[in-house]
């Protein structure tokens, strides 16, 4: 009887820590797929309520990352189902700040990555995000989002290739700009 309670108590602290530890991830991952920083925070809360509530359904617990992002997937998807609309870039929000040329450009590059990620069908961008920013195996985004590793495979080859083009096409119009120089008149 004592052991089967330290067991529970184990299992729960396990569970905290996994919660506790992949909060970020699943936040960074739901932002990635629909650029709303209010639905990607609400998306990780039903993430984590359904996860708490069906703990006992997780029988390995090695896969409990899988099993956390599974979850959100499927909440996205339950999401769109009730929007009946597809999730787009449009609503994005840009903010530049005052800050230092260096970094001004960095965050310049970031936001146009973003756009082009946004710019993405949300299956494109589902495994784009997982396999290339999460660093998720091909095996583990199949179990994810639910499907053969073959498609994993060519949602990944189209999306970076696309994700390629938006970028390309991006840094064309830069060029196309023309630069103002803005000289200091005494």
């Amino acid at each position: 009887m004592a052991y089967k309670k330290l067991l529970i108590i184990s299992q729960r602290r396990a569970f905290k820590k996994l919660v506790v530890n992949n909060r970020g991830r699943l936040y960074r991952m739901a932002f990635a797929w629909t650029a709303d920083p209010q639905l990607a925070d609400d998306l990780v809360q039903q993430t984590l309520l359904k996860a708490l509530s069906n703990q006992k359904q997780l029988r390995d617990f090695a896969a409990a990352e899988g099993w956390l992002f599974r979850i959100l997937a499927n909440c996205l998807t339950d999401y769109r189902r009730a929007k009946r609309e597809f999730l787009s870039g449009d609503n994005l929000e840009l903010v530049d700040k005052v800050t230092p040329e260096k970094w001004l450009k960095e965050e310049e590059l970031v936001n146009k990555v973003r756009q082009a990620v946004q710019k993405l069908p949300i299956n494109h961008r589902q495994v784009v995000t997982l396999v290339d920013l999460e660093e998720f195996s091909y095996a583990s985004v199949a179990q994810i989002l639910d499907i053969p590793v073959g498609t994993v495979m060519s949602r990944l080859c189209r999306g970076r290739r696309a994700l390629r083009e938006e970028l390309i096409e991006i840094k064309a119009h830069e060029q196309l700009t023309p630069v103002v120089n803005i000289k200091r008149m005494k």
